[in-house]
This record gives structure tokens, sequence and C-alpha cells, in this order.
């Protein structure tokens, strides 16, 4: 979705260009120029777009569910790890850029989703996602959000990233997290307590191309991927008027499970070891989140998350 829109937005500045109107794309590329470093500095959101009505029927038709499991005290700056990344991302965008959920459960936090840099390179485009309250995934970033005075800040991380879009089956609860370190360290240095987030339904809207380990496909897919930034997963889903086959996702349920923070002490240098405890910590509190809710979901008893 997010990269047809980006294909709209570039076609339509290329038109600019190239029609009587290259006067509005000069003047464009001088505010992109002017305002290049704003998607790293906590983004220009807007309440407007956040409200549009477009955005009630987008939650309306999966639907979108946000579930609390605990109280976020807004004193304090939070990081919350995004599982599973899947193909839409449709639970992180729902719940965290549209509606009046987060801000009706967790009084006092304002969040931040946090995608790749890549897409604030995309003339207009850019506007759009961050007055949907998105921001750059870079270090700087983050910091910008984690390190505000008086705490009510929480920076969304999709932990998995574009690689984990590549075992987004319906199904699937394989998630790349193991080498994923650098969130950790984020939290440490600025002191942000840890939230995992479970988003049950996130890999169901879709099918995809089957592309194992191994295989030719998902061999091209991880080459481009290092190439371009983003995973190019071959999907489907459903039609407009039938549901054998098309690109509009299937309606199931989504359920994006809110756990219990980790407290987290600053610490400016955190070893390795420090690091490595941490990790450990918010992965066995990833699984605990997982096992307390899965059987509410539809997840049958015997499946459990696969780390890699």
């Amino acid at each position: 979705f997010l990269s047809l829109v980006a294909e709209f937005c570039c076609g339509f500045f290329v038109i600019l260009i190239l029609g009587n109107f290259w006067f509005l794309a000069v003047l464009y590329l001088l505010w992109l120029y002017l305002d290049w470093e704003t998607p790293c500095t906590g983004g220009r959101r807007s309440q407007w777009v956040r409200s549009w009505t477009v955005w009630k029927y987008f939650r309306e038709y999966f639907p979108i569910h946000l579930i609390k499991t605990s109280d976020l005290n807004p004193n304090h700056n939070y990081l919350l790890g995004f599982h599973p990344h899947g193909v839409l991302v449709a639970g992180a965008f729902g719940n965290f850029c549209t509606g009046p959920s987060f801000k009706n459960l967790f009084p006092g936090l304002t969040p931040y989703l946090h995608i790749m840099p890549i897409w604030f390179s995309c003339p207009f485009f850019r506007e759009y996602v961050m007055s949907a309250g998105m921001v750059s995934a870079s270090k700087e970033s983050v910091s910008y959000v984690l390190n505000k005075e008086g705490g009510g800040h929480a920076s969304v991380i999709v932990i998995g990233g574009a690689e984990e879009s590549l075992n987004a089956h319906p199904g699937s609860l394989t998630l790349n997290i193991l080498k994923r370190k650098g969130f950790i360290k984020m939290a440490l240095k600025h002191g942000a307590h840890l939230v995992p987030v479970f988003s049950f339904g996130e890999n169901e809207l879709f099918k995809q191309v089957a592309n194992p380990k191994g295989s030719w496909l998902r061999n091209v897919q991880e080459k481009l991927q290092k190439i371009m930034g983003f995973a190019l997963p071959l999907f489907h889903a459903r039609g407009i008027f039938q549901y054998s086959f098309g690109l509009i996702p299937y309606r199931q349920p989504i359920h994006t499970v809110v756990g219990s923070p980790i407290p987290v002490k600053r610490n400016l240098n955190p070893t390795t070891e420090e690091i490595e405890e941490l990790h450990a910590l918010y992965l066995q509190k990833l699984r605990k989140l997982f096992e307390e809710h899965k059987r509410n979901y539809g997840i049958p008893e015997h499946k459990s998350l696969i780390f890699e």
C-alpha cells in the first residue's frame, strides 16, 4: 500500500517537472532541502489527517483492535517493539497512526511509528506519512523521540524490519530478532522502558508465494532487499467482488496486544554483556506475552514463537 501511494506521488512530481508547472517542482525541491531533517526531529503530525473517516473504515474492515495489558506511566519514555512485520503492518498503522484507541488506553503518551528513511526521500509522500505520525527509523530519529524531557513519548519500532515480511505466511510465527539488538542499545542509552507488542492476525492478511529459506526465490528476494533496503514479498489475497484472487487483504481480525513495560535504567555506555542480558529478558517477556494470549486469538496450543 505504501509503495503504491509512493509511486503515485513520484509520478505526480514527474508530471509537474515535465508539464507547465515545473516552477512548482522547483519550489517543492527548495522546501525539501529546507525541511530535510524534519523526519528525524519528531516529524510533523496532523490530527486532521490522523482523524480522516477513511481510517475508521480501514480499521473496521479487518477489524483492528488494540489490547492493553498494563498501564504505561506517561512520566517515562518508551520503546515499543512491534511484532510481526507481516506484509502490510496494518496493526501498527491502524493503532498508532490513526484513531483514538491508543490515546484512550494510554493517556498522556504520544506514539511515533518509525519507518525506513527511504520513504522520506519520496516527494509529497513524505508529507503524507509524517502527517499520520510516522518518522524515520534512523538512530538520530529514535534518539530524538526517546530523549524528550518529561516523558510521555513512545517510539514504535517494527523490530523484524523488511526482511521479516518474507516470512509473512498465514500461520507463520517466525520472528527475525536474534541478531537485532540495536533497539536494546537505544533503550539503554536513553533509559526508555521496553514494551513488547504482538499483533495477532498480522500474517493472515495475505497469502505469499512459497519462498522457503534456500529457495531461488528467497535468495533473489534477500539480495534485492539488501540492495534496495526494502523487501518484495510476492503476495496475493482477494479482489473487490470476488475472493479467489486480488491484492485487497483478507478480512481477518487483528488484535494488537501491548505488553507490560520492562524498566530500563539509563546507561550511556552499555557493555555487550548488558545488551545481551536485556535482549534475553525482552525475548522472554515477548514469548510470555504471546503464550498468555494466543488461545484468545485462535493460535493452537502446540504453536510457539520461533526466533531467528
